[in-house]
């Protein structure tokens, strides 16, 4: 049977849905590559999306369970657990605590989000998108009392003990109140670097750009993504021993494949690039990007199975089997870039993984319909749902919500 799919248009498509799905066996972590997928939360569909995040731990522990078994490691409580956009510190803090114990039961990977989402928003993330010259955040915004600096370095330092107290690879995210309060790149410098003297361990740094967040504009202290680079590398080169890598997410591999050649030895780059991963793990012997990836969320075992390749020294198998993942992340990651988590669980009802498509905050509802519905056809076509006929049906349920023949 076919399905008749909306456009953004008006107009209806027919899909006939993929009978055979793509099989991909569990199997050890990736030798060549690190490999981490940055994990959706399942929320409480029963909950007021007005209240306080809920969530339905049974579900959301059993997705990392699937992620590691097929040898990917997690990566907890960053952006894709939607942390900044419904998940508070006080429910974050819980799944960085279940989820450490049940890596530590699983012998699972596992990385953390470290940031300062204790401290109140300095404003709203649409109020601090800079204007059309680039320049600096309006007077306005910037005169709403961003927290100080110490109560920034306070923020991140209950986080960092957190995540490091649960066993945790801490990863420090981007801060929107450290781009708030800071004047300059001496202050990302100060804050970090004490941030680094303290850890017990090597941590991910991580870039995020503004199209992820555009509170996050002029991050490490400039608009221009050179100068912001070179602090980024001073401070790395201040303290090497003391950096596992740097995630970045700024949807440019021509920079990342820059900036992971100047990075010191030993030193990692983990791809954050949800447009162009292919290209940039496969790099090439001594110059490649480690991953850290919220597509590889719906894509787990495919890219799993796709890096094992590399283990084998075979890049065209690589590429064979991720390139044409790239229109779907794309799709999912188009803007507003920053509300990709809608379709990222929407794929993970349709593949069974949670009972329902609903979202801590209602975010549930950020994308259209239209948009869905291609998510869908995109990854019915790559034969990404176990049950096929499992995601038929629940994708005609939803399009009958919304008063869609099929």
């Amino acid at each position: 049977m076919t399905l008749r799919l909306p456009g953004a248009d008006g107009s209806l498509r027919a899909h006939t849905p993929r009978a055979d799905p793509l099989v991909c066996a569990p199997g050890p972590p990736p030798r060549s590559r690190t490999v981490l997928a940055a994990a959706h939360v399942v929320a409480d569909p029963r909950a007021d999306p007005s209240g306080p995040p809920a969530v339905d731990w049974d579900a959301t522990l059993a997705f990392r369970r699937h992620l590691w078994s097929y040898g990917l490691g997690v990566a907890e409580a960053m952006d894709t657990a939607q942390r900044g956009m419904g998940l508070d510190w006080p429910t974050a803090a819980e799944l960085i605590r279940r989820t450490a114990a049940e890596a530590r039961a699983e012998g699972g990977a596992l990385v953390c989000g470290v940031g300062t989402d204790q401290l109140p928003a300095p404003a709203a993330a649409h109020d601090r998108v800079p204007p059309a010259g680039h320049g600096p955040a309006p007077a306005a915004v910037r005169d709403r009392g961003p927290a100080p600096l110490a109560a920034v370095r306070r923020a991140y330092t209950e986080q960092l003990a957190l995540v490091e107290e649960a066993g945790a690879r801490p990863v420090l995210m981007a801060s929107r109140a450290l781009a708030a309060a800071a004047r300059g790149p001496e202050d990302y410098l100060d804050v970090y670097g004490e941030l680094l003297r303290q850890s017990s361990g090597p941590v991910i740094l991580h870039w995020l750009g503004p199209m992820f967040d555009p509170a996050l504009h002029g991050y490490w202290g400039s608009p221009d993504l050179d100068r912001a680079t070179g602090t980024l590398l001073e401070l790395i080169a201040a303290h090497p021993d003391r950096v596992d890598g740097v995630k970045i997410s700024l949807l440019d591999a021509g920079r990342e494949t820059e900036l992971r050649r100047r990075l010191p030895a030993g030193v990692r780059c983990y791809t954050g690039d949800d447009f162009h991963y292919p290209e940039l793990i496969a790099g090439n012997q001594s110059d490649f990007s480690h991953a850290l990836l919220g597509i590889f969320d719906p894509l787990g075992p495919l890219a799993a199975d796709a890096v094992r390749a590399l283990d084998r020294g075979d890049t065209p198998a690589f590429r064979a089997r991720l390139d044409p993942t790239v229109p779907l992340a794309r799709h999912l990651f188009g803007p507003p870039t920053r509300h990709y988590k809608t379709g990222v669980v929407l794929l993970a009802w349709l593949a069974g993984h949670q009972s329902h498509f609903a979202m801590v905050g209602g975010l549930q509802s950020a994308r259209s319909l239209p948009h869905l519905a291609r998510a869908y056809e995109l990854a019915d076509g790559l034969g990404l749902f176990p049950d096929p006929a499992l995601a038929e049906a629940r994708m005609r349920s939803l399009l009958a919500v919304y008063g869609v023949g099929a």
